[in-house]
């Protein structure tokens, strides 16, 4: 036995993650509320901008703007973490109310979203702007609900860990987030190998009551009831948010990282909703098989935060693996950019897995140095701001990509570009080469937070990183 744990904690980089307040099985029946998240994540950002774009011939503008909608809620992360951390209720729950409402909305969105594709498609009784009208909200609903479910359960996981395994704690969720996003993407991959639009609709009904079962397994007696924070009995009115905000924000180190989470979660976002197509649209792979780089994605990513957790636990600077992240993700780019001219669809699955690997690197090494910027009656906003800020620039980014894949290619087909370029690959590659520009523009930021905890951070020349 003393073999076996040797081994775990050797080579299973989160086993030491569990402390006898908070064990193993009650950690991982925790998680489960991020394999839910992670399953409404591959369905929205992988299958069906795939098949919105190729099967049923919607703009890739159009469809980037769905997919972009639910992240109108991540600025208002930063504000549910502060809700939830001072919430008063007649049982004295604070975190468990939000999580509720947040699978509530998640399920009433997916379950919206197969009637909206059915009139899109011209299946349904009605104009089609209904279809996308519906659309648009069932999106919306679920990014809502993906946003306060995940915010309040980190919040939870930092509320029952203790200090010396929070970030551990914190890590091992976004481990399972991966993980459910990797197994739902063969799982749906396989379900959707022989496409049928009756099998897409059992897909995403599918996918709505798994999520809110696994929340309701996630939730059960999670959250101790406070009596202190029955609604009413409190002595002293909860801090106002702006205070609170201001106050975190003033940190020497807050707001360059705030940037640096915003220029790296924009950089590994845009193509969220062009990897698939790109690989059906230019390299002919199907739908399957485009499916499947998201599980390669999830697998990379997977990867990146299990590397991340081991070497912190050595005691290594997460501002250093988040840049070594951005690296990562340089060289990902390059290989999804070269996938097309040499037509060899194994460059685009490895950039995929190293676009995963880098992403899960600069996630946990930012996440767990905005941790550290707060305590723990504000661990909520702290984790809010950092999930704000990545979902905001990651959705602006999203948005961005797909529309400047559509002009991009629009005009290189028509040949304003020259004949050399006329190609619909070309605004795929406008894409991605500006992805890389914005990975240096990430390690410039982060360069002055490497320098040591107690170095000046400023903005200017003088604090170019050299």
């Amino acid at each position: 036995m003393s073999i076996w744990m040797r081994l775990g904690h050797r080579f299973l980089p989160f086993a030491d993650a569990a402390t006898p307040d908070l064990p193993l099985p009650r950690i991982l029946r925790l998680s489960l509320f991020q394999v839910s998240v992670g399953m409404a994540a591959v369905l929205l950002t992988g299958t069906l901008n795939r098949v919105m774009i190729v099967e049923l011939g919607m703009a890739a503008s159009v469809v980037g703007a769905m997919v972009a909608l639910p992240l109108l809620f991540a600025p208002l992360r930063a504000l549910i973490g502060h809700r939830s951390d001072h919430h008063r209720s007649a049982l004295g729950w604070r975190r468990v109310p939000y999580i509720w409402f947040g699978s509530l909305l998640q399920f009433g969105g997916l379950a919206l979203l197969p009637f909206a594709m059915l009139v899109m498609s011209g299946g349904g009784a009605g104009p089609a702007w209904v279809g996308h009208a519906g659309g648009a909200l069932g999106f919306l609903m679920v990014g809502a609900g993906m946003h306060m479910t995940q915010t309040a359960g980190l919040a939870l996981a930092t509320d029952l860990a203790p200090e010396a395994s929070r970030p551990r704690v914190v890590a091992l969720l976004y481990v399972m987030l991966l993980g459910g996003m990797l197994v739902s993407a063969v799982v749906i991959g396989g379900l959707l190998r022989d496409f049928s639009p009756t099998g897409l609709v059992q897909v995403i009904q599918g996918v709505a009551l798994t999520g809110l079962i696994l929340n309701m397994i996630a939730l059960w007696k999670q959250e101790p009831r406070d009596r202190s924070r029955v609604a009413g009995t409190a002595a002293t009115p909860a801090p106002r948010f702006s205070v609170l905000w201001r106050r975190f924000i003033e940190r020497p180190r807050a707001l360059r990282l705030m940037v640096a989470v915003g220029l790296g979660a924009a950089a590994f976002s845009m193509q969220d909703v062009l990897l698939e197509p790109y690989g059906g649209a230019i390299l002919g792979l199907s739908v399957a098989a485009t499916t499947s780089l998201t599980a390669l994605w999830a697998f990379g990513m997977l990867a990146g935060f299990a590397l991340a957790a081991r070497a912190m636990s050595g005691g290594a600077d997460p501002i250093r693996l988040a840049g070594y992240g951005g690296v990562a993700g340089i060289g990902a780019f390059l290989s999804v950019l070269f996938a097309a001219p040499l037509g060899q669809p194994l460059l685009l699955g490895i950039g995929a897995t190293f676009i995963g690997f880098g992403a899960g690197l600069f996630a946990v090494g930012t996440m767990v140095e905005a941790m550290g910027l707060a305590d723990r009656e504000t661990a909520g906003l702290a984790l809010g701001a950092w999930g704000a800020v990545q979902a905001t620039a990651a959705g602006l980014a999203i948005a961005v990509g797909a529309l400047a894949r559509d002009l991009v290619s629009a005009g290189a087909v028509a040949q304003h570009f020259g004949p050399t370029l006329a190609d619909p690959a070309t605004g795929y590659g406008f894409v991605y080469t500006f992805e890389i520009l914005l990975l240096l523009g990430t390690l410039i930021a982060l360069g002055p937070l490497a320098r040591g905890r107690d170095a000046p951070v400023r903005f200017g020349l003088g604090q170019f990183p050299i």
